[in-house]
């Protein structure tokens, strides 16, 4: 009994207690914003709101178990972590399902539950790519291993983008570059990646993109009074929603436009709007902090790592929750089309938030396991 309370107290002192408080603010928030925005629209069954609290406790348990054990030592078993991945993702083209608000067979029905495959994969492919920069070391320079890199990461694009789910196929891109930068990969080549794109962008627009795609696109940059009533219905209704705000907002379980469901899923992608709508721009400006102290927080222990296989798990992390933040934000403040991308730790959804706190767990056993003399995890003496 005296090892488990010394044990417990040796987690406690090596853990950073900054980025559990961080995540479990924000996390709190965004549960009240689910129940706010999910409240009467779901006949008074706040079944989000208990799913979402549900998630974010089991998410603690998992940093918890998960951080220590030494980031280092599970990186080695990349194949089954793969697996783990894609796996479930491939099936979502057999067996795939599309909840109501949804096209795409992007989900897998687990009895009476839902469950995202590609969420679980962004934090596999963090640590198999992160390892994958590890191994090859200083090659890393070199055009051929560039080359394998990039393969790596156009895999669970690809397979995302087949699945329909373009908005979450940017965000791996994003991540690739991002892990790909802090891994060491000469500037030179990222300039030469992103004239390609720019090359690229007319092909990619009128070949790769489909007709609703393509009609969000011109709907945003030459969009009509009849496009309010169509493409653009979401983020106008949004927009009058944060704009009926104010500074300090309507209050919670207030909002007129979030609570008679006048903005087309506010408590998912567009929840953001709804803050804006119940708490005004403070509560948007707080919801930025949080989230802004979370990316810093995350950064600095990928500073602190002691190798460079944990700057790159960071980084993985740190543009996972920076990519669908920018692009969920920009979405609702009419500077992006809707692409299907929730806001990290607020929007309602299990799979998202507990992926996102495996996403912390790996960050956390970065900082436990950032001093290499760290003996105490597998000291049963007293």
């Amino acid at each position: 009994m005296r090892i488990i309370f010394r044990r417990i107290a040796d987690y406690i002192r090596e853990c950073d207690k900054l980025l559990y408080i961080l995540c479990f603010v924000t996390t709190a928030f965004g549960c009240v914003a689910v129940l706010s925005t999910t409240y009467k629209n779901s006949g008074n069954n706040p079944r989000d709101f208990y799913m979402q609290v549900f998630c974010m406790f089991l998410g603690i348990i998992a940093v918890v178990f998960i951080s220590n054990f030494n980031y280092k030592s599970f990186c080695r078993f990349w194949p089954l972590i793969a697996g783990l991945g894609l796996i479930p993702v491939v099936l979502t083209f057999f067996i795939g399902y599309a909840p109501g608000n949804t096209d795409d067979k992007a989900w897998l029905l687990i009895g009476n539950f839902s469950f995202q495959p590609s969420e679980l994969l962004k934090i596999c492919f963090i640590v198999t790519f992160a390892y994958h920069c590890f191994i090859i070391g200083d090659k890393i320079k070199k055009f051929l291993h560039i080359l394998l890199l990039g393969i790596h990461g156009a895999i669970p694009v690809v397979l995302i983008h087949l699945q329909g789910d373009d908005g979450t196929a940017l965000v791996f891109a994003i991540m690739l570059v991002g892990m790909m930068f802090a891994a060491g990969v000469p500037l030179r080549y990222f300039i030469i990646a992103l004239s390609a794109a720019a090359v690229a962008l007319p092909v990619i627009y009128l070949f790769i993109m489909n007709d609703d795609q393509q009609a969000r696109i011109n709907a945003l940059i030459f969009g009509t009074e009849t496009d309010y009533l169509g493409t653009l219905y979401q983020q106008w209704r949004g927009r009058v929603g944060m704009a009926n705000g104010g500074l300090f907002g309507t209050g919670l379980f207030k909002g007129p436009l979030v609570q008679s469901d006048s903005i087309p899923e506010v408590w998912n992608d567009f929840i953001f709007t709804g803050i804006g709508e119940e708490l005004g721009l403070f509560g948007c400006i707080l919801v930025l902090v949080l989230l802004s102290a979370v990316c810093i927080r995350i950064l600095r222990i990928g500073f602190m790592a002691n190798s460079k296989l944990g700057l790159v798990i960071c980084a993985g992390v740190f543009t996972m929750i920076f990519a669908q933040t920018v692009i969920n934000i920009g979405m609702c403040l009419w500077l992006l089309p809707v692409i299907g991308v929730t806001l990290p730790f607020f929007s309602a959804g299990g799979t998202s938030l507990l992926c996102t706190y495996l996403g912390i767990a790996l960050v956390m056993s970065v900082y436990i396991h950032r001093n290499s003399g760290l003996t105490y995890l597998r000291d049963d003496t007293i």
